[in-house]
Order: structure tokens, then C-alpha cells, then sequence
């Protein structure tokens, strides 16, 4: 039974916002993507979405949350599932990345988390991306085991960014050879 006040009908329009919320901002960041947008992408009036947001800000910071669930639960359910915890280090750390490149494969989460970088400058907006990093350095930690191993993490994710959102997988260049490690 859902909770006072909630429904299973709100709950399902609230994921679809935080959906279509993520292609949007993800498209044309957060200064480019109006309330307007997001709620036509939904099917809702804006006002309806202001019910529920009191604005594009709080809206932006519940998405990158949204974002952090959703790549914690990755990274959880792949160790899991892939049987990491007797894992070598190196090991651990290939099959970490293969559940986040998984995760940003379709690379809307991904240019999603870039613009949330960019916007950190609101004050909302800062708050929600701090507390992602944190939880993923929490997560990362307990799944990879120490301090060094994170940063190794984050290190190899921002190629792997980099690597996904240019698609260099697909350029036959020496540069992007050595970024691909092909």
C-alpha cells in the first residue's frame, strides 16, 4: 500500500518526470532546458510540475538524486551479480567500470551528470552534485576497498566520459586509439 498522501499513479508520473527530465537536461543543460519542455515531454501542465517542483532548480537537484540512486543501485547489483568481493583490485576496479559504461551507454545519464557539473554554480544544484560524489566515493569505497582505489575510479571514469560522450570507439585515429586503449 503505498504511503498517506502518495499514490502508485503519482509515484509512476514522478518516475516519468524524472525520465524525461534526464533526456531534456541532458540535451541542452540546464540553462538551455525550460520547466515548459519537460512538462510537454510529459504529457503534464507546467503548473502541475511547479506543484510538485517549486522550481526548475529544485527540480534539477531531485534529478541528479534521482541519477545517484539509480547509479548506486549499477554498481551494487553488477558487484553483485558478478561475484566481486574475492575480486584483485584491478580486477574489481574493470568490472566497476564495465557497470558504469553499461549505466551511461545510451549517454544520457552521462551528459546529464556533465551538465550537472556545469550547473553546480546554483546553489541547489551544488548541493544535490556534492552529495552524488559522495555517495558514489562511499559506494566506490566499498566495493573497491580503499581510498587509492577510488581515486583510480573517478580517474579512469572521466576517461571513460570522455571516451563515451565523443564516441571514440568509433574514430580510427591514433589519438583516439590511445584514449580507447586499442
Amino acid at each position: 500500500m503505498p504511503a498517506a498522501g502518495t499514490s502508485t499513479k503519482s509515484d509512476e508520473r514522478r518516475r516519468t518526470i524524472m525520465a524525461a527530465a534526464v533526456d531534456c537536461f541532458a540535451q541542452k543543460g540546464f540553462y538551455g532546458t525550460t520547466t515548459h519542455e519537460i512538462a510537454d515531454w510529459v504529457g503534464i501542465s507546467q503548473p502541475y510540475l511547479y506543484r510538485l517542483y517549486p522550481n526548475k532548480e529544485a527540480l534539477f537537484a531531485a534529478v541528479v538524486d534521482h541519477v545517484s540512486v539509480v547509479m548506486t543501485e549499477t554498481l551494487v547489483a553488477h558487484s553483485s551479480a558478478s561475484g566481486e568481493a574475492g575480486r584483485a583490485p584491478e580486477a574489481a576496479l574493470d568490472a566497476a567500470r564495465g557497470a558504469y559504461a553499461a549505466l551511461v551507454a545510451d549517454r544520457s545519464i552521462l551528459r546529464f551528470l556533465m551538465h550537472a557539473n556545469c550547473a553546480a554554480g546554483e546553489p541547489l544544484v551544488a548541493e544535490a552534485v556534492r552529495r552524488c560524489y559522495a555517495k558514489q566515493v562511499d559506494t566506490v569505497r566499498q566495493l573497491l576497498g580503499d581510498d587509492d582505489a577510488v581515486r583510480r575510479w573517478f580517474g579512469a571514469g572521466m576517461l571513460d566520459n570522455v571516451v563515451a560522450v565523443l564516441g571514440l570507439a568509433d574514430i580510427d585515429e591514433p589519438w583516439a586509439h590511445v584514449l580507447t586503449a586499442r
